[in-house]
């Protein structure tokens, strides 16, 4: 009888077959030649440009009636798009054996998360709010307790999900409740805190949440036409698909549509003025200086092959090409970051919620980076650094009492009327 030699194995000491321990990367990909899965290769690049494009005709519809509807609708949405996304990433680590051997342990996740969203939209809508009831003398006084103790009231919540962490935990499951812990943290701050900007730009002016997020649209959407049509020369390992093609071609159209859409959006009062408090009427102001126009003469060269001698150019134009060279160079990062991240942990995309695009998450990576930026890029080159009528009315409406409103009244009016009366 002849012995089969194939399924012979060597013996061990022990009697036992080792295996090498497997690596958690994702090797086949990478044993591939960068480039095998550009767009200019995909035999079903139609099929699915069609899917996407649909899916997106839809989105821009659905957003640009949001931000007509106003501040409090275009809030409403991000606090949605939020939710959306905490839940996919709160998924992507879940384990329904282990949870189902802790009850109640997933509404602890979002505890902390409403938790997190008291005390951040708390400090950012807090002196909208109370401007709002100002004419209410009881619900006056009530929101402003209530926001004298609001980080008081928040950390007390918080002390409670982490007894309530610390109660739950049960042997034999320490690594996996840690670890879901430590992840929800993760989530809180690098998503949740990051996206939580763009509701301060909101209330700053529409302008300053409108044109970033549309400057990262045009880009993902150039990005995309010009890698589908002329990507030839892969980008970064960690997006097969993105081409330096595509990098280019979008960097350049995303500057020029900034340059071009601040000038339109800048003549809209909707879009410019700050919203003081949380009604949702139209809006009257003054533009400031950032939104109006000047003439800039054109050097006689460019008269000669245009027919124009002067152009009409707002000075807030310039800071929008800011936004743009950040959008288009910076904020993409945003999205290697996610594809890492997705790779990591052996996965196409973070849902399937949005045919075409993936999860709400996957859509949001660099409108997160862009947000933070929007925002510290207001605050640190536009908005008025030295002190202001303004700004001092709201931190006497914020931290003072309505009879301390009031004795601060009497006792200005006595230095006026002290002050007049020594000049006369």
């Amino acid at each position: 009888m002849q012995k089969d030699h194939s399924t012979s194995t060597p013996s061990t000491p022990t009697g036992r077959v080792r295996n090498r321990k497997r690596s958690n990367e994702v090797i086949p990909e990478d044993s591939k030649p960068n480039g095998s899965h550009l767009l200019v290769h995909d035999r079903n690049k139609y099929r699915s440009m069609w899917i996407r494009a649909h899916s997106s005709i839809w989105m821009i519809g659905g957003f640009m009636f949001i931000v007509y509807m106003g501040h409090l609708y275009i809030t409403a949405m991000v606090v949605v798009i939020q939710i959306y996304m905490a839940k996919e990433l709160f998924n992507l680590l879940r384990k329904s054996h282990e949870d189902s051997h802790l009850p109640g342990f997933r509404l602890l996740n979002w505890h902390f998360f409403f938790t997190a969203m008291l005390f951040v939209y708390g400090r950012f809508l807090s002196q909208r709010l109370v401007n709002t009831v100002t004419t209410d003398r009881f619900l006056y006084q009530l929101v402003s307790s209530l926001f004298k103790y609001h980080m008081a009231i928040c950390y007390f919540l918080y002390i409670t999900g982490f007894m309530w962490f610390i109660l739950s935990l049960k042997k034999k499951m320490y690594k996996y409740q840690f670890g879901q812990y430590a992840w929800t943290h993760m989530i809180l701050i690098v998503v949740f805190a990051q996206s939580s900007f763009t509701v301060a730009n909101i209330f700053e002016g529409i302008f300053w949440f409108l044109l970033p997020a549309t400057l990262i649209v045009i880009n993902d959407i150039a990005a995309y036409i010009f890698g589908f049509f002329f990507g030839r020369t892969p980008l970064i390992k960690l997006s097969p698909k993105k081409t330096w093609e595509g990098f280019i071609g979008a960097s350049v159209t995303t500057i020029i549509s900034a340059f071009v859409l601040a000038n339109i959006m800048g003549r809209f009062q909707w879009f410019t003025c700050p919203r003081k408090d949380l009604s949702n009427g139209w809006l009257h102001c003054d533009p400031g200086p950032l939104f109006k126009s000047e003439q800039h003469t054109l050097p006689g060269w460019v008269s000669q092959w245009f027919p124009w001698k002067e152009i009409s150019i707002l000075p807030v134009q310039w800071h929008a090409l800011c936004l743009g060279l950040f959008a288009s160079i910076i904020a993409p990062f945003g999205g290697f970051f996610a594809s890492g991240f997705k790779r990591a942990f052996k996965i196409k995309d973070f849902g399937d919620s949005i045919p075409g695009h993936g999860g709400i998450t996957d859509r949001m990576d660099c409108q997160m980076v862009m947000a933070v930026f929007a925002y510290i890029y207001h605050q640190s080159f536009v908005v008025p650094q030295s002190l202001s009528v303004e700004r001092i009315l709201d931190q006497i409406l914020m931290n003072l009492t309505f009879e301390e409103q009031h004795s601060l009244y009497v006792k200005l009016g006595e230095i006026l009327h002290e002050t007049l009366t020594g000049e006369s």
